[in-house]
């Protein structure tokens, strides 16, 4: 029996909040439809203006598109576990950040989360457009530093595989069960708290 491509899964929600945000998930299935070179800017438009300590912007971004070098160079950089499935994502991304602030050259301790705030615009942005966007941190940062030649002053933090929705059935087995496995989060009184940290 085939199953259906799941581009929204159910997101059982205590408050309202944004389609963007509720409709998000992180596919290991792809179709093998490219992803526009305009679409592409669109999603880095998103990236462009997410805020940043210092107006620093800290993030930059290395794009592979499947077949081209960087794709797989990505893919010898990733973890086992991840390799099997991202290879058929039709753009990697390798995320990175400027570890210093460029007018002083002090350590820039908000960058990661600066580069969070980026990719969290990219995520909404790739909801929008209809594309699955799954980020990575089972990856080999070092290897993937020196086969990008890395200079000294940035730092790898995930690679990401952005594509539209594909079949589960195309996965394997144990796969498959993840990607059709039910959303679920922490209640709010479990990271939520007034006053102390209790």
């Amino acid at each position: 029996m085939n199953t259906t491509v799941v581009e929204h899964k159910e997101t059982p929600t205590d408050h309202n909040i944004l389609d963007v945000i509720k409709n998000r998930w992180s596919p290991r299935s792809f179709t093998d439809e490219t992803i526009s070179e305009e679409t592409l800017n669109r999603l880095f438009e998103a990236t462009r203006w997410a805020p940043s300590a210092m107006n620093e912007q800290p993030w930059r971004f290395i794009v592979g598109k499947k077949d081209d070098p960087a794709h797989q160079r990505m893919i010898e950089g990733l973890m086992q576990g991840n390799q099997p499935w991202a290879k058929n994502a039709p753009v990697l991304l390798t995320t990175i950040i400027k570890k210093t602030y460029t007018k002083n050259g002090a350590p820039n301790g908000s960058a990661k989360h600066d580069m969070g705030l980026a990719i969290g615009n990219l995520s909404a942005q790739a909801t929008h457009e209809g594309i699955g966007l799954h980020q990575m941190g089972g990856i080999d940062r070092a290897n993937l530093a020196e086969l990008f030649n890395l200079p000294d002053d940035y730092e790898i933090v995930t690679v990401i595989a952005l594509g539209y929705f594909g079949n589960p059935d195309d996965l394997t087995e144990d796969l498959k069960a993840r990607e059709l496995a039910p959303r679920s989060r922490k209640a709010l009184n479990e990271i939520i708290y007034y006053g102390d940290f209790k």
